[in-house]
């Protein structure tokens, strides 16, 4: 630094001291490493609260012109043929000349400004030397350490410590610093590169996932992110300790009586989830359904809350914990609760979003009670706690009026899908979403159907005729099965999708077993796999909340809050109404879309806003007047 200072060549002050790190030829590592120690010199200044000292160390001299040299007095005679004056004339000439300057031998002229700097740098430079052999530590502020322009980003992000920084890299992946405007790549990999280098003092790794992108790390990478602990984990890796893992519970039956072969609370979960497996054959090995994520989350947070708050093994909680949970999820801790988008492999995942609606609250209690009851019946406890907790009442909003579109802003969104067929992705967000709405299909029933599943049927139509049409086969919830019809346009898309990636267009061709109708062809397998459920809800919200942009007032209002279940709820609506010229359709069809135990809960949908439930009993009291008066 100090031959840089004072103006030597980059390259050559590279050769001369760093040469083992490397050729010079290497502009880019070069230049690289000498911001690396400007940084770390700056960083060491405000540790030191100098701020004038770190802006210093990162000022270019060469920013600043250096006063040319004056000449000797003799030299500037003889220059300008003034030998034989008397040095008294000699010295009246230099200086008209040169105004201000010294006299030849008599001082030299005050210092140049890139001088002066240079000399305040060797200075700075010398007084550093001591600072900069501290080692980082995990709650240093990034601005202790890294550029100063960086370390704002950084902060304005949501990062102002090392540890923290450390945790979102290793919680997002390879793009982490996507959520850090004004990042890219390259400042990404320099950050990458000095938390590498101070790992060892720092004693905080960045994992080695985050060399790769997320679509080429295996299971099983994901899963060594973070190791398994009796800590906020998810349920897979919750540890229990040995004191509290319900082997000695409280409330435990006597084990020679008990129905499943689970020693201990952990696998007494287990036990239930299994029990809800679907046995349509259409979830994987070692996959869960939609059905068992949504119990296996209230239980795995009953389970945490349990241990880490509670003290108390599962088995050992009595009718006062189970009101004292309650009270917990309607006032969770801050480190409790984190966005969902986090995934479960991640060490940002947490078990909440946040405070639970009381829809929400009453769901979690209603599982929790079927959790415990699973367990009596099987001998493991003898006792239900959530019995005796009061669930909170059932909303009176009716289903659907308050999550449904109107005829106007579908034809919006679907307008907006028109232009989504220049990629596969487009296409594919265009299919699922409007699949959901002509079918009223629930996300995890579109993710799991298959080529298989559609079968093309002839029938009677209204004016006599044969006609012919497709028929989607749904299991649903409880394992019941329907069939669901599907307009022939979307069938057809789907068929010319498959074709452009090289598969069989007709959608019954034995080649296309297998194919998820949500495939995602974007991927270089051989048999493209199905889009998740979570990946259509984030896809869909996400274009949701762009199509809402172009509308203004309660339009838009209505499209950000909109999402995958909406779509079902605007079929139904939409179905049972019907456009303008077109019949409504039976309510019994409705009802088997989507999947509706009981009509009455279909009719829901109809004439859920109060100015069409008075519309349609004007019609019936004939303009104000009751039938025969």
């Amino acid at each position: 630094m100090r031959a840089l200072a004072q103006g030597l060549d980059e390259r050559a002050s590279w050769d001369r001291y760093l040469r083992l790190e490397g050729e010079h030829t290497d502009l880019k590592t070069v230049r690289r490493t000498i911001a690396w120690i400007r940084d770390a010199f700056a960083a060491a200044a405000r540790r030191e609260h100098k701020p004038g000292t770190a802006r210093l160390i990162l000022l270019d001299a060469e920013r600043f012109s250096s006063t040319p040299a004056l000449p000797s007095l003799a030299e500037f005679a003889v220059a300008r043929g003034l030998e034989d004056f008397s040095e008294a004339e000699q010295i009246e000439a230099y200086e008209a000349a040169y105004p201000g300057g010294a006299r030849a031998g008599q001082g030299r002229a005050r210092p140049s400004r890139r001088a002066r700097v240079i000399d305040h740098q060797l200075q700075a430079l010398r007084w550093l030397e001591g600072l900069v052999v501290q080692d980082p530590r995990p709650g240093d502020r990034v601005a202790a350490w890294l550029h100063p322009t960086l370390a704002a980003r950084l902060e304005r992000a949501g990062l102002p410590t090392l540890s923290e920084l450390v945790e979102r890299i290793n919680g997002i992946g390879a793009r982490w610093w996507v959520q850090v405007p004004g990042v890219g790549e390259r400042k990404a990999a320099r950050i990458l590169e000095w938390l590498h280098a101070n790992e060892a003092v720092l004693k905080i790794k960045v994992g080695d996932h985050v060399g790769l992108p997320r679509a080429q790390l295996t299971p099983a990478a994901l899963a060594a992110v973070v190791p398994a602990a009796t800590a906020l984990r998810p349920y897979e890796k919750f540890v229990l300790p040995g004191e509290l893992d319900g082997r000695e519970g409280r409330y435990r039956a006597r084990p020679e009586k008990c129905l499943v072969m689970a020693a201990n609370d952990h696998e007494a979960i287990g036990a239930w989830l299994a029990s809800k497996r679907s046995g349509d054959g259409k979830v994987g090995k070692g996959e869960l359904s939609s059905t068992q994520r949504s119990y296996r989350k209230e239980a795995e947070r009953l389970l945490l809350w349990s241990i880490l708050e509670r003290k108390k093994a599962l088995s050992s909680l009595a009718v006062e914990d189970a009101s004292a949970y309650r009270g917990f999820l309607a006032d969770p801790p801050p480190s409790w609760c984190g966005p969902r988008h986090h995934q479960r492999w991640s060490p940002m995942w947490r078990p909440l979003e946040g405070v639970l609606t009381p829809a929400a609250l009453r769901q979690s209690l209603i599982i929790l009670r079927s959790l415990f009851a699973f367990l009596m019946s099987q001998g493991y406890v003898v006792g239900n706690p959530f019995a005796a907790v009061a669930l909170p009442p059932q909303p009176q909003r009716p289903l659907g009026s308050n999550r449904t579109l109107t005829f106007a802003q579908w034809d919006h969104i679907n307008g907006l899908l028109q232009d989504h067929v220049a990629t596969e992705v487009g296409r594919r967000l265009r299919r699922g979403m409007r699949w959901l709405y002509a079918t009223g299909l629930r996300v995890a029933e579109i993710t799991s159907a298959r080529c298989e599943d559609l079968n093309q049927v002839e029938y009677k139509a209204a004016d006599g005729t044969m006609a012919t049409g497709w028929l989607l086969s749904v299991i649903g919830k409880g394992g019941r099965s329907r069939q669901v019809p599907v307009p022939a346009e979307l069938v057809e898309e789907f068929g010319a999708e498959l074709a452009r990636h090289g598969f069989e267009r007709q959608i019954g061709a034995i080649t296309n077993q297998g194919i998820p109708v949500m495939a995602r062809f974007d991927t270089e397998l051989e048999r493209p796999p199905g889009w998740s459920a979570s990946g259509l809800y984030q896809a869909i919200k996400a274009f949701l909340a762009q199509a809402a942009a172009s509308l203004d007032g309660m339009d838009a209002q209505q499209l950000r809050k909109a999402s995958t279940h909406w779509l079902r709820h605007t079929h139904g609506s939409h179905a049972l109404q019907g456009r303008e010229g077109q019949a409504p359709v039976p309510i019994q069809v409705v009802q088997n879309n989507l999947g509706h135990a009981s009509v009455g809960t279909t009719s829901m949908y109809l004439a859920t806003e109060p100015g069409s439930r008075l519309a349609a009993m004007r019609g019936f009291w004939k303009d104000g007047q009751l039938p025969g008066g």
